[in-house]
């Protein structure tokens, strides 16, 4: 359990950069929320179902550390990082978020 507990701490990020055509082209870069925080990104997403998160900093010392929660209840449902998914009786499978991130 502690190995997919271990999984909210890292997310996507929207990135961009410069291709041969001299256009931008955006891409996804996995982070660690912490980090995502201190750098001052703004497009998050999960890596497995693509689904919109927020992040919460630490905002106490004896707080969780830097994490994320899915913005939509039915994403965090079916995604197997997330305790809803794992706490699920009826043997459903992982799928991609509703409202993916593109």
């Amino acid at each position: 359990m502690k190995r997919e507990a271990e999984r909210i701490y890292e997310c996507e990020v929207r990135r961009r950069r410069v291709v041969a055509t001299g256009v931008y082209e955006s891409y996804w870069k996995l982070k660690p929320v912490k980090d995502a925080l201190i750098d001052g990104d703004s497009e998050f997403r999960y890596k497995d179902c693509q689904g919109a998160v927020k992040l919460h900093g630490r905002n106490v010392e004896h707080g969780p550390a830097p994490h994320f929660e899915h913005r939509l209840r039915g994403d965090s449902e079916y995604c197997p990082a997330r305790i809803y998914f794992g706490r699920a009786t009826e043997g459903r499978e992982p799928g991609l978020s509703e409202k993916p991130v593109r």
